[in-house]
Protein backbone atom coordinates (compact mmCIF):
# COMPACT_ATOMS: atom_id res chain seq x y z
CA UNK A 1 0.00 0.00 0.00
CA UNK A 2 1.24 3.47 -0.83
CA UNK A 3 1.52 6.28 1.68
CA UNK A 4 -1.52 7.94 0.06
CA UNK A 5 -3.57 4.76 0.50
CA UNK A 6 -2.59 4.49 4.18
CA UNK A 7 -3.42 8.15 4.79
CA UNK A 8 -6.77 7.82 3.01
CA UNK A 9 -7.73 4.66 4.90
CA UNK A 10 -6.71 6.14 8.24
CA UNK A 11 -8.62 9.36 7.46
CA UNK A 12 -11.77 7.34 6.75
CA UNK A 13 -11.34 5.45 10.02
CA UNK A 14 -10.84 8.70 11.92
CA UNK A 15 -14.11 10.08 10.51
CA UNK A 16 -16.10 7.58 12.57
CA UNK A 17 -13.75 7.56 15.54
CA UNK A 18 -14.19 11.33 15.67
CA UNK A 19 -17.93 10.70 15.94
CA UNK A 20 -17.47 8.43 18.96
CA UNK A 21 -17.36 11.74 20.78
CA UNK A 22 -20.68 13.47 20.50
CA UNK A 23 -20.60 16.50 18.24
CA UNK A 24 -22.86 18.79 16.29
CA UNK A 25 -24.49 17.43 13.15
CA UNK A 26 -23.57 19.97 10.52
CA UNK A 27 -22.39 20.29 6.95
CA UNK A 28 -18.86 19.10 7.87
CA UNK A 29 -20.38 15.83 9.05
CA UNK A 30 -21.31 15.16 5.44
CA UNK A 31 -18.65 16.99 3.42
CA UNK A 32 -15.50 15.54 5.00
CA UNK A 33 -16.27 11.85 4.35
CA UNK A 34 -17.75 12.63 0.93
CA UNK A 35 -14.62 14.58 0.03
CA UNK A 36 -12.39 11.70 1.08
CA UNK A 37 -14.29 9.10 -0.97
CA UNK A 38 -14.51 11.48 -3.94
CA UNK A 39 -10.71 11.76 -3.81
CA UNK A 40 -10.37 7.98 -3.60
CA UNK A 41 -12.79 7.43 -6.48
CA UNK A 42 -11.01 10.02 -8.63
CA UNK A 43 -7.60 8.54 -7.81
CA UNK A 44 -8.31 4.81 -8.15
CA UNK A 45 -11.44 4.37 -10.23
CA UNK A 46 -10.22 4.44 -13.83
CA UNK A 47 -13.11 2.46 -15.23
CA UNK A 48 -15.83 0.05 -14.27
CA UNK A 49 -15.20 -3.22 -16.10
CA UNK A 50 -18.31 -4.94 -17.38
CA UNK A 51 -16.96 -8.08 -19.06
CA UNK A 52 -17.41 -11.58 -17.68
CA UNK A 53 -18.69 -11.53 -14.10
CA UNK A 54 -17.04 -8.24 -13.20
CA UNK A 55 -20.40 -6.61 -12.51
CA UNK A 56 -21.41 -9.51 -10.26
CA UNK A 57 -18.27 -8.96 -8.16
CA UNK A 58 -18.84 -5.20 -8.12
CA UNK A 59 -22.54 -5.58 -7.29
CA UNK A 60 -21.79 -8.02 -4.47
CA UNK A 61 -19.29 -5.69 -2.81
CA UNK A 62 -21.47 -2.62 -3.41
CA UNK A 63 -24.33 -4.52 -1.73
CA UNK A 64 -22.07 -5.34 1.23
CA UNK A 65 -21.08 -1.66 1.42
CA UNK A 66 -24.73 -0.62 1.41
CA UNK A 67 -25.61 -3.02 4.23
CA UNK A 68 -22.66 -1.83 6.32
CA UNK A 69 -23.44 1.83 5.60
CA UNK A 70 -27.15 1.63 6.38
CA UNK A 71 -26.53 -0.36 9.56
CA UNK A 72 -23.82 2.11 10.59
CA UNK A 73 -26.23 4.99 10.07
CA UNK A 74 -28.98 3.25 12.04
CA UNK A 75 -26.63 2.66 14.97
CA UNK A 76 -25.54 6.30 15.09
CA UNK A 77 -27.30 8.28 17.81
CA UNK A 78 -28.91 11.58 16.82
CA UNK A 79 -30.41 13.75 19.52
CA UNK A 80 -31.57 17.33 19.90
CA UNK A 81 -29.77 19.73 22.21
CA UNK A 82 -29.74 23.49 22.43
CA UNK A 83 -31.44 24.11 19.10
CA UNK A 84 -29.08 21.77 17.24
CA UNK A 85 -28.77 18.08 16.52
CA UNK A 86 -25.93 16.13 18.06
CA UNK A 87 -24.50 12.96 16.56
CA UNK A 88 -22.57 10.14 18.15
CA UNK A 89 -21.50 6.92 16.51
CA UNK A 90 -22.43 3.98 18.68
CA UNK A 91 -20.17 1.02 19.30
CA UNK A 92 -22.01 -1.05 16.69
CA UNK A 93 -21.62 1.72 14.11
CA UNK A 94 -17.90 2.00 14.80
CA UNK A 95 -17.40 -1.78 14.67
CA UNK A 96 -19.25 -2.00 11.33
CA UNK A 97 -17.13 0.81 9.91
CA UNK A 98 -13.90 -0.86 11.09
CA UNK A 99 -15.07 -4.22 9.69
CA UNK A 100 -15.69 -2.67 6.25
CA UNK A 101 -12.46 -0.68 6.21
CA UNK A 102 -10.47 -3.51 7.77
CA UNK A 103 -11.73 -6.06 5.25
CA UNK A 104 -10.68 -3.83 2.35
CA UNK A 105 -7.30 -3.03 3.87
CA UNK A 106 -6.70 -6.63 4.90
CA UNK A 107 -7.53 -7.93 1.43
CA UNK A 108 -5.22 -5.39 -0.18
CA UNK A 109 -2.34 -6.18 2.18
CA UNK A 110 -2.90 -9.92 1.77
CA UNK A 111 -2.74 -9.69 -2.03
CA UNK A 112 0.19 -7.25 -2.12
CA UNK A 113 2.36 -9.33 0.19
CA UNK A 114 2.04 -12.61 -1.66
CA UNK A 115 -0.59 -14.23 0.48
CA UNK A 116 -3.36 -14.08 -2.03
CA UNK A 117 -2.22 -13.06 -5.50
CA UNK A 118 -2.32 -16.65 -6.81
CA UNK A 119 -5.56 -17.41 -4.98
CA UNK A 120 -7.23 -14.25 -6.29
CA UNK A 121 -5.97 -15.07 -9.80
CA UNK A 122 -7.40 -18.59 -9.65
CA UNK A 123 -10.69 -17.28 -8.20
CA UNK A 124 -10.88 -14.64 -10.91
CA UNK A 125 -10.33 -17.17 -13.68
CA UNK A 126 -12.78 -19.67 -12.21
CA UNK A 127 -15.46 -16.98 -11.80
CA UNK A 128 -14.80 -15.07 -15.04
CA UNK A 129 -13.55 -11.89 -13.42
CA UNK A 130 -11.56 -10.24 -16.16
CA UNK A 131 -9.01 -7.94 -14.54
CA UNK A 132 -7.40 -6.39 -11.48
CA UNK A 133 -9.41 -3.27 -12.29
CA UNK A 134 -12.61 -5.20 -11.51
CA UNK A 135 -11.32 -5.84 -7.97
CA UNK A 136 -10.20 -2.23 -7.60
CA UNK A 137 -13.55 -0.91 -8.84
CA UNK A 138 -15.44 -3.31 -6.56
CA UNK A 139 -13.57 -2.24 -3.42
CA UNK A 140 -13.61 1.49 -4.24
CA UNK A 141 -17.34 1.38 -5.01
CA UNK A 142 -17.94 -0.64 -1.85
CA UNK A 143 -16.24 2.09 0.22
CA UNK A 144 -18.07 4.84 -1.65
CA UNK A 145 -21.40 3.08 -1.15
CA UNK A 146 -20.72 2.47 2.54
CA UNK A 147 -19.99 6.16 3.11
CA UNK A 148 -22.90 7.47 1.02
CA UNK A 149 -25.50 5.10 2.50
CA UNK A 150 -24.31 5.77 6.05
CA UNK A 151 -24.54 9.52 5.50
CA UNK A 152 -27.89 9.22 3.70
CA UNK A 153 -29.26 7.15 6.58
CA UNK A 154 -28.01 9.70 9.11
CA UNK A 155 -29.48 12.55 7.05
CA UNK A 156 -32.88 10.85 6.71
CA UNK A 157 -32.95 10.00 10.40
CA UNK A 158 -31.99 13.56 11.31
CA UNK A 159 -35.01 14.86 9.42
CA UNK A 160 -37.28 13.01 11.86
CA UNK A 161 -35.62 14.48 14.97
CA UNK A 162 -36.77 17.95 15.93
CA UNK A 163 -34.09 20.14 17.49
CA UNK A 164 -34.91 21.04 21.09
CA UNK A 165 -35.74 24.71 21.46
CA UNK A 166 -33.02 26.92 22.85
CA UNK A 167 -33.43 27.58 26.55
CA UNK A 168 -35.10 30.86 27.35
CA UNK A 169 -32.92 33.42 29.08
CA UNK A 170 -32.49 33.08 32.82
CA UNK A 171 -33.38 36.74 33.31
CA UNK A 172 -37.07 35.84 33.28
CA UNK A 173 -37.03 35.07 36.99
CA UNK A 174 -34.98 36.26 39.86
CA UNK A 175 -33.90 33.59 42.32
CA UNK A 176 -32.92 36.34 44.75
CA UNK A 177 -36.37 37.91 44.89
CA UNK A 178 -38.23 34.68 44.31
CA UNK A 179 -40.56 36.35 41.81
CA UNK A 180 -40.90 36.52 38.08
CA UNK A 181 -40.07 39.85 36.52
Amino acid sequence: MTTTEWITDIALLLVVFRQLREGRLDLKTFLIPLGIVAFVAHTYLDSIPTAGNDLVLIGTLVGAGAVLGIAGGVYTRIRPAGGHLLIKAGAVSAVLWVVGMGARMGFQLWVEHGGGADNVGRFSIAHHITSDQAWTAAFVLMALTEVVTRLATIYLRSRTVRPAPRAAGVAASSPVLGRTR
